[in-house]
């Protein structure tokens, strides 16, 4: 081959080199196989959802609250779990409802809480998250109207329990039995209130959910109207000393006070 031949074969490989990115032109020659190490498992991307919980879980300041439900709405609008979205926005929207400081202002969470709640419902009743939440949100929204102004929720009330009950009886620790047992507190016994049937019920939940505060001040409640003070007084101590279970944190906080002030009533002056 003549000089002239390899010159002119260098000035071609270096024009074509030139049209190639570096990265592929610099790319070194790939290892044998057998000598390649193993590529590691990354972790997976954190979802909309995944920080949403993670700002749930610091719900006491409802501005966290409130972008927890930011968060679940994204997910829902990148198609990321909509059933997992849409029952926890009917769970924040509870909580956001249940702190906020006027009537319409927890109204108006509440029924978008009602609203998610049948959306979930829609995708996957047979689970018990969409029909929990909907009788919550029912639950409160009635309670924030007056009860007399919210007899037509009694029946629906009582049905999404019914399917709590018939999915997972200690769903949210007894949940369902705890508001039954509730509402049959609440209801004047012309529309159906009674006494006995809260206490059958709120013992339920108690043996479902024993560090669940709120169904002890329900149950003290409940034991007052019966008449049974001493039983009373004993739930509301148990309360006080109570290890909270590690997603009710916030909501145990609350119900220790509120048992320090029902202790201090006059039912329990002697």
């Amino acid at each position: 081959m003549t000089n002239k031949v390899k010159a002119l074969i260098l000035i071609i490989a270096g024009s074509v080199l030139s049209g190639i990115p570096a990265t592929l032109r610099a790319r070194p020659a790939a290892a044998p196989r057998q000598a390649q190490a193993q590529p590691q498992a990354q972790p997976a991307a954190v979802t909309l959802i995944q920080h949403g919980d993670e700002l749930y879980v610091e719900r006491t300041d409802i501005a966290k609250a409130k972008e927890a439900l930011a968060f679940y709405q994204d997910a829902l609008l990148q198609n990321q779990d909509a059933f997992g979205a849409y029952w926890r926005m009917a769970r924040v929207e509870y909580w956001i409802g249940d702190h906020a400081e006027s009537s319409d202002e927890k109204k108006q969470a509440f029924q978008m809480g009602i609203y998610h709640a049948k959306k979930a419902i829609a995708l996957k009743p047979d689970r018990p998250e969409g029909h929990y939440w909907l009788g919550v949100n029912y639950g409160s929204y009635g309670e924030a109207k007056g009860v007399l102004k919210s007899l037509s929720l009694v029946g629906p009330i009582k049905n999404e329990m019914k399917q709590v009950l018939a999915i997972d009886p200690a769903f949210e620790y007894g949940g369902a039995d705890q508001l039954l047992g509730r509402l049959y507190y609440e209801l004047p016994g012309l529309f159906g209130g009674d006494k006995k049937l809260s206490l059958e019920h709120l013992l339920k939940s108690k043996e479902l959910g024993p560090r669940v505060g709120l169904t002890r001040i329900y149950l003290a409640d409940t034991y007052l109207a019966l008449g049974e003070v001493e039983k009373a007084y004993q739930e509301l101590r148990a309360v006080l000393d109570i290890e909270p279970y590690p997603t009710l944190i916030p909501e145990t906080a609350q119900e220790k006070e509120m048992a320090r002030k029902k202790l201090e009533g006059k039912e329990f002056k002697k």
